[in-house]
């Protein structure tokens, strides 16, 4: 059994391989140099920040961002076509996948999310949390976002 960093990285691999095959150089997105934007209302409650956001050039499909959630925010319920990877680099937060349990995470904690699993996440009603979210395009796609998590369904 792979530890769960050498899984991310065996999942990364495909990525990594498509951007060497291009010949381009290695290009480095300094820190603070995109403006942060702020979660949507139509896919987020309460206050979310999303920084560095990246995308890999064709042919990869790569793409994610840094997203900070304050105490109580959250996503909407959605989907990833190809599964998303969540790394979770500050605070506590919370996971559910439909008809799941609620799961804690926590700073270092990695979350595979299948594809096409409808799940949540976000901050614990008291902990902001701060989390990296990769996903793959598929059809240019990367998320199907759907109905709002609701109150009670967020305090379960």
């Amino acid at each position: 059994m792979f530890a769960p960093g050498l899984t991310l990285i065996a999942m990364l691999l495909p990525a990594a391989s498509a951007f060497a095959q291009t010949g381009q150089e290695v290009v480095v997105q300094r820190a603070g140099s995109q403006k942060p934007s702020v979660g949507a209302a139509q896919n987020f409650t309460g206050s979310v920040r999303v920084d560095g956001p990246f995308k890999g050039t064709a042919p990869a499909r790569v793409s994610g961002g840094t997203v900070t959630f304050e105490p109580g925010a959250r996503t909407a319920w959605h989907t990833h076509p190809l599964g998303q990877i969540l790394i979770v680099m500050a605070g506590a937060g919370l996971v559910q996948h439909w008809g799941g349990a609620i799961q804690d995470i926590h700073q270092g904690d990695v979350v595979w999310i299948p594809p096409g699993v409808k799940h949540w996440h976000g901050a614990t009603p008291t902990t902001g949390m701060t989390h990296v979210a990769i996903s793959e395009a598929l059809d240019g796609k990367t998320v199907d976002w759907l109905e709002h998590v609701t109150d009670e369904q967020y305090r379960r």
